[in-house]
């Protein structure tokens, strides 16, 4: 017995105690055309799933853009490093550098993300996304410890610095970091490799900063361990948003919940649907931004599996995820009470 899925907005009671729809925009698969589907032999398996370009990919043009803006001002702080002789201008291109073969390996992990599922990759390759993160991840903090080791070397000894040219292009690479990150400003709240990019232009733009400052104050007071203080402030900088971006892709490769998917909420809602007994081996998990899976054994009345209803319980337990959860591919099992009492559930 197949039966299909509904749109989570149409109007239709909702699941739990308020009997309402929730919704966040920002969990939303654009694009995305579920279809339920299942089997009434005492237990009946659902699914609800639909092809969708991953979130990085649907901003491609603003990655290679930001790129090609990283690459060109990189170049030319590390051509005005050498003749400056400016640690901090230095610092700054090789951190542009690094920046843009991060934005160089999402936009790999685009090519590879759009490739078709296989039977030996049932998710295509959609997970090579967050692979890239870890990579961005990396490469920030190797760039952060070069800056500090570079930085303490020229504290301890001192060498000359021209600040005109710093100033000069100090001012370029701001004025390039702030029109990357009006590039990135939209796309960076939908897809965490958007969101890693975002944050490498942003410690790109305090770098810029600190050059300009640096300049000023070399030529105001002729201190030149500026260069090193500010070249040692860029590195520290550097470290909190590299953990944090680490920390949210190692959460996904660990197959953590979703953020902002409180498991106790799913139970909740789904014990609240008329038909439901009880639910368990409840898991939640990410495959790449944008795209959460969740997959559930759920308890039924005797009824819903002896009278043929099991499409309809399917068409509800789904249309409750979307709504509440904008959950879109999920997996339920349904079955009969006591027949977890013969299986060994790896969670509750």
């Amino acid at each position: 017995m197949t039966g299909h899925g509904h749109d989570a907005h149409e109007n239709r009671p909702g699941c739990g105690p308020d009997g309402t729809h929730g919704h966040d925009s920002s969990l939303l698969l654009p694009g995305a055309q579920p279809h339920v589907h299942g089997r009434t032999r005492g237990r009946a398996h659902g699914h609800a799933h639909g092809s969708r370009l991953t979130l990085t990919g649907e901003h491609r043009k603003s990655l290679v853009t930001v790129m090609l803006i990283t690459l060109t001002v990189a170049l030319g702080e590390a051509i005005g490093a050498w003749v400056s002789g400016a640690l901090v201008l230095l610092a700054d291109a090789a951190h542009m550098a690094a920046d843009a073969g991060g934005v160089g390996l999402s936009l790999l992990a685009v090519v590879f993300a759009t490739r078709p599922a296989t039977e030996q990759r049932t998710f295509g390759y959609a997970r090579a996304e967050i692979l890239a993160a870890v990579a961005n991840a990396v490469i920030l903090f190797g760039m952060s410890v070069f800056i500090v080791v570079q930085a303490i070397s020229r504290l301890i000894t001192p060498s000359a610095v021209r600040s005109p040219l710093l100033i000069v292009f100090g001012v370029i690479a701001l004025a390039a970091n702030l029109v990357s990150l009006l590039v990135l400003r939209r796309g960076q709240s939908e897809s965490l490799n958007i969101r890693g990019a975002f944050l490498e232009v942003a410690s790109d733009a305090l770098g810029a900063a600190a050059v300009i400052i640096t300049g000023l104050v070399i030529a105001a007071t002729g201190f030149t361990r500026a260069d090193p203080i500010a070249s040692l402030a860029v590195g520290v900088l550097i470290a909190p948003r590299t953990w944090r971006l680490l920390a949210d892709a190692v959460n996904v490769l660990l197959e953590a919940s979703p953020r902002g998917i409180d498991l106790s909420e799913v139970r909740a809602h789904l014990t609240g649907l008329d038909g439901v007994r009880d639910v368990h081996d409840l898991h939640a998990w990410t495959i790449t931004s944008g795209l959460a899976v969740l997959s559930v054994h759920v308890v039924v009345e005797p009824e819903v599996l002896s009278d043929g209803r099991s499409a309809m319980m399917l068409d509800a337990l789904q249309d409750c995820l979307r709504g509440h959860f904008d959950v879109e591919h999920s997996t339920f099992q349904l079955e009969p009470a006591g027949h977890a009492d013969h299986e060994h559930p790896m969670h509750q």
